[in-house]
Formats: structure tokens, sequence, C-alpha cells
């Protein structure tokens, strides 16, 4: 397994990280047991949860049940300086976390406690924000955007509360780096801006959805930024929730699937299955297997990027680890770059 650096830190991980949004929902707890043990063998030693987990479906009744998953782990395998891991404090959520949905100093506070006694565990090691508190143009709402309605000065002063909380987080050892989450680049950058007024953690990571199918805007400014500030991105759905393994093409929802148990996907267009085809179609014409491919991409782009890889059952992630060392060629990339020129955001 190759390793890297986690942005500007001095946090060394795996060049995958495990995601466990499924951990006590698709994914149960035994089986979630299994994925934790079998990822250290695999090499993988970074995982990225969140307060709001487990997702499909998103349940009042449910938060923080896969960070509590993660616990039971930490103290039954007495493995957690094993792992590095990444938690989120939740945002807009309608009300499932706290009612208050902004996040300000106290909310954060309150989260990361919360998710220190779930994960039974002294610290955090990347503890990140899961998406703004102003509007936001990610999980498809990119076709509506409108930031107009955002009140700059607010914001600022909400940036700099949070982040003297965070100062004294860092200061008590209760986390030791900082990320975002469905992040712009204006909100990046005005996140580092208030890192140095209030001597907080500098941002050493962004997670933000990212893969063949789902290239714009990161390809962009966000690139260009990750590249210059040394933020990486930590890429979730790099697979686009399972489209790029073909078995949702046609409409197909697979028993046992993660859109078969949701009752589809909001991410299905006319577009999508042309995209799927074309992928597929650079798959078979190169000799490489497509998941393979899809998460190796993500590796070898021209900035920091880390894919986060779920799997709901062990078979999954076998398959997924199997091509940890996969590198494509030039010419692949090419024909992925053309493909993606004719099929741009087909969700």
């Amino acid at each position: 397994m190759r390793r890297t650096t986690l942005g500007n830190t001095d946090i060394n991980v795996s060049a995958f990280c495990l995601g466990t949004m499924t951990f006590g929902s698709n994914t149960a707890e035994v089986e979630a047991y299994r994925q934790l043990d079998a990822s250290l063998e695999f090499g993988i030693d970074f995982l990225d949860s969140a307060e709001m987990y487990p997702v499909n479906p998103v349940s009042k009744d449910t938060i923080g049940n896969t960070e509590a998953i993660i616990g039971r782990w930490n103290a039954k395998s007495g493995r957690r300086k094993d792992y590095v891991i990444a938690t989120k404090c939740a945002g807009e959520n309608r009300s499932f976390v706290r009612e208050n949905q902004l996040v300000d100093s106290k909310a954060i506070r309150k989260a990361c406690e919360g998710s220190l006694r779930r994960l039974q565990t002294d610290y955090i090691d990347l503890y990140q924000l899961h998406w703004p508190n102003r509007s936001s143009y990610h999980f498809r709402q990119i076709w509506g955007y409108d930031p107009s309605n955002q009140d700059r000065e607010n914001t600022i002063q909400n940036f700099d509360d949070v982040m003297g909380e965070l100062s004294l987080l860092v200061e008590e050892g209760k986390i030791r780096a900082f990320g975002l989450s469905n992040e712009t680049a204006w909100g990046t950058m005005q996140w580092l801006a208030a890192a140095e007024r209030k001597q907080g953690p500098r941002i050493a990571s962004i997670q933000n959805e990212y893969s063949l199918l789902c290239r714009m805007p990161y390809d962009a400014d966000m690139a260009e930024l990750g590249h210059n500030e040394n933020i990486t991105l930590l890429a979730f759905s790099p697979l686009a929730t399972g489209f790029i393994t073909g078995k949702y093409l046609d409409g197909a929802l697979p028993e046992g699937s993660r859109h078969h148990i949701a009752g589809g996907s909001p991410r299905s267009s006319p577009r999508l299955d042309a995209a799927v085809r074309a992928v597929l179609g650079i798959a078979e014409k190169h000799g490489v297997d497509p998941v393979h491919m899809a998460i190796s991409f993500c590796l070898q782009r021209p900035f920091p990027c880390i894919p986060i890889v779920g799997a709901t059952t062990l078979s999954q992630l076998e398959h997924i680890a199997a091509g940890s060392d996969v590198v494509l060629s030039a010419e692949v990339i090419s024909d992925l770059s053309t493909a993606n020129r004719a099929n741009p955001m087909p969700f």
C-alpha cells in the first residue's frame, strides 16, 4: 500500500482511506469489525467517519452509531493507535444531530467531545466540518446554486468563532488536525485566513465528492488551491456510489445493493448510462478492472488526493485493496479525459 502525508501535517497515512458511513446500517457490526481488521492487513490505516453516520438512510435514531461501533472495536482490539481516525461535525442536517443546525464554537466543542466518547479515544487525528453553514453547491445543488443570500461579515465572524475553539481543542490534545468537507474555493481560503488570525489549525484536507463521473468543480479552482496550499482532497464516492461498476446500468437495482436498499439514487439521470459505458469501455480496452481504474485515477491526479473507499461487504473491500498497486498509463489517462469531455457532469 502506497503512503502519503496528510496536507501540511506530519500525519503519515495510507494512500487509501476506509469509509465507514454504512457501519451500523447496511454493514452489520460484526462485518464492520472484519473490515477494520482486514484493512490493517491490507495496509489501510486511515479511516473516516462522522457524528451523523450511518447513512442510507440517515435517521435521528441511529446518529452516532458508526462512531460507537468503531469505539467498541477500539476497546476490544486495543489497536486505536494503529489507525489515523478522521470524523466530522455535522452542520445543516434537518435537525437529525442537533436542533441548532449551525456550527459555532459551542456546537463544535459539544460535537467533538461527543465523538471522542463514542470513539472511545482521547484524541481525533483529523476533525472536519461536514459542510458549510452557508449555501453549498455540493450534492447536486450546483444546478440552482445562488450565493447571493450569503452574509460575508457574519460568515467571517463565524469562522473566527469556530477557529478560536478549534485552537483550544488542539491545545487540549483533543484534535491533531482540521479539515473541511463539501467546501468551496472561497470558503477554504477564508478558513486559511481565519487560522492565521486566530492561530488555529491550518486546513489539512477537504473532503469533497470526486470520481471519473464527478470531476467538476474540483478539477478547476479547487485543484489549483489544493496544489498551492498543500491541502489534500479526501475524495468521497470515487466509484460514483457504485455506478462505475456498471451494476446499475439501464435502471438495474441489484438486490441488497446500496441503491436497492435506498429505493434508487438521486444521481440517476438520462445521461449517466452513456458516461458509465464510456468508462467501462476504456477499462475493457486497456485490460484494467474498472474499480481499480477509478481509484487509481484519483491517486494520479496533479494535486494531493486520497480516495475514500467504502464497502458494504468484506469481499468488496478485498477487491478494492487488490488494486492498490495499479498505475494507469498515460494512454488510459488520455482516454478518460476524452470521455469526460464528451460526458461532463452526468448527474
